[in-house]
């Protein structure tokens, strides 16, 4: 064999041992605990044969505490571009064979090197961790690493998406990177997220505690709000990651994906005109509305287990891919609070960072009252929502099906908010608040005169008459709540000045929505020039 052939020879080599990373062993233990390994999750991700993969020959610089006999090419990551559906992405997955996927100083160059490509090229970046947190053999070099990961995910926030799926543990400063990111992933049973483990809150606190406990898959999908998805398998969490670009642009200059709509632009639902119940107090399901509505009943709903009273997610209208934000009547009766409010106000800067325009269902009484609410800041968290909805400049449709009362009126996309079309079905009742409310407010000086009459007539013993009285004045209250009904708890008054473009009939809401979306289209509108806006955080 010659000389050429020999190195030939041991590049084959060098590649296949490569593949393997950490061994054979390494490989069937991360089989053993139900997960795949970082080229199989790559492989799953990107279209067949369209890997192309980036330092596979990289190795550690460390030579402290015996890790110079610990070299492995490529050094506990994968990393490299192909294509998702035919459309460019940047991709690492930490390979959690190699010294346990820990970080160290070469391996967060490796991951930098795709961010920095992904930024020039224009395309999303999407990250598969499985790592045990910082190599703690580097020292300030694995710090070091995390931070220059960092500030590349500050850097490409609302220019290139970001996806992270967390796919193992991911503790201390790891977790810092998926929280930058515009999405994430976890997959129930094997991924945990947390800053401390249960060894040092045992330790500080006191407190005794599970990792599952802590920072599992569910606990960040309904109680914090960390991550976005809550997968029940690696298999799932790859197919939301591929669902989830098919909505998005490759970057914040490009429209968003257009598909070919086979759902009938005018097509009319006519039990949407009898969804709305008879009582204003009844709920009704506004999943019902949503999958009427949008391109063949799909919609990919984010945070499905976070703050259920609001709704958020990707649907299609006519083949144009659209956030949708919507009330839930059926959760806490679609009030706004703290959680519900950071949740909507995240989805929208989404949406308006990469050019997809906004569908909004208003069915809001109002926010959630109580201290609970207060001291944890309700007033900043719903000016996020308003924040939001004010500094976006893409296409804002609002449809007010039923409430929309007082504050929450305006933080939901109103027409003061740059709404774009602002519609209303006949049953929406916009106003500073209900009308029980407001003839109690109104009416407060005859509620207290007819309490004093009827308690002077119980003390004269006319009980009688007492009553009489307390009934006069519930049929006076009951004509004054009518009164302020017919006034104002209409879509009507909004229509006459102007901040409700057109009452629609329920039925043809799909086809109303699209229509002003294609009028959309061409929209041009930009903020004032400043460095950036200081957002109430």
């Amino acid at each position: 064999m010659g000389k050429q052939q020999e190195k030939i020879q041991e590049l084959i080599e060098r590649r296949a041992q490569a593949r393997i990373a950490g061994g054979e062993k390494g490989i069937a233990k991360q089989h053993e605990k139900g997960k795949f390994t970082a080229r199989e999750r790559i492989n799953m991700l990107l279209d067949e044969g369209s890997f192309e993969e980036l330092d596979m020959f990289v190795r550690h610089r460390c030579t402290n505490f015996g890790m110079e006999k610990k070299q492995y090419d490529g050094d506990g990551v994968v990393t490299g571009f192909g294509t998702v559906d035919g459309r460019l992405v940047y991709v690492f997955a930490q390979d959690a064979t190699v010294i346990g996927g820990s970080l160290g100083e070469t391996m967060a160059l490796k991951m930098c090197k795709v961010m920095d490509m992904a930024m020039k090229q224009g395309a999303p970046v999407v990250g598969l961790n499985d790592s045990g947190g910082a190599r703690i053999q580097e020292g300030i070099n694995a710090l070091g690493g995390y931070a220059e990961i960092f500030q590349r995910n500050i850097n490409a926030s609302g220019v290139i998406p970001q996806i992270s799926a967390i796919l193992g543990p991911c503790a201390g400063g790891a977790v810092y990177s998926p929280a930058l990111t515009d999405f994430t992933i976890m997959v129930k049973g094997i991924s945990f997220m947390f800053l401390t483990g249960p060894k040092v809150v045992k330790t500080v606190t006191g407190e005794d505690v599970t990792q599952e406990q802590l920072g599992g898959a569910q606990v960040h999908a309904s109680k914090s709000g960390v991550t976005h998805f809550a997968a029940e398998n690696e298999e799932e969490a790859i197919e939301i990651i591929k669902k989830l670009l098919s909505y998005m642009p490759s970057n914040n200059m490009e429209e968003t994906p257009r598909l070919k709509c086979s759902d009938p632009v005018d097509r009319v639902e006519d039990a949407l005109n009898g969804i709305i119940p008879e009582s204003a107090n009844d709920p009704y399901d506004m999943y019902q509305v949503i999958s009427a509505v949008v391109d063949n009943g799909e919609f990919l709903e984010v945070q499905r287990d976070f703050a259920k009273n609001i709704i958020v997610g990707f649907a299609r209208f006519n083949g144009q891919s659209v956030g949708v934000v919507a009330n839930q009547p059926s959760c806490m009766a679609g009030v706004l609070d703290v959680n519900a409010s950071r949740k909507g106000a995240r989805f929208v800067r989404f949406c308006d960072a990469f050019n997809i325009p906004l569908v909004t269902l208003v069915d809001v009484p109002g926010f959630l009252p109580g201290t609970g609410q207060e001291y944890n800041a309700v007033i900043l968290n719903g000016a996020k929502l308003l924040y939001a909805y004010g500094e976006a400049t893409v296409p804002k449709v609002t449809v007010t099906l039923r409430k929309s009362y007082g504050g929450s009126h305006i933080v939901m996309s109103c027409k003061q908010l740059r709404g774009d079309l602002n519609y209303a079905w006949p049953s929406a009742e916009i106003a500073v608040m209900g009308a029980a409310g407001a003839a109690g407010i109104l009416y407060a000086k005859d509620a207290k005169t007819a309490k004093t009459e009827a308690a002077a007539a119980k003390e004269a013993g006319d009980e009688a008459k007492a009553k009489q009285i307390m009934d006069d004045y519930k049929k006076y209250i009951l004509e004054k709540e009518n009164e302020y009904n017919d006034l104002f708890c209409t879509p009507y008054n909004a229509a006459k000045y102007g901040y409700i473009d057109d009452v629609i009939e329920p039925r043809n809401t799909r086809f109303r929505i699209i229509r002003a979306l294609e009028v959309l289209r061409t929209k041009k509108l930009t903020n004032p020039a400043k460095k950036h806006g200081n957002i109430p955080l």
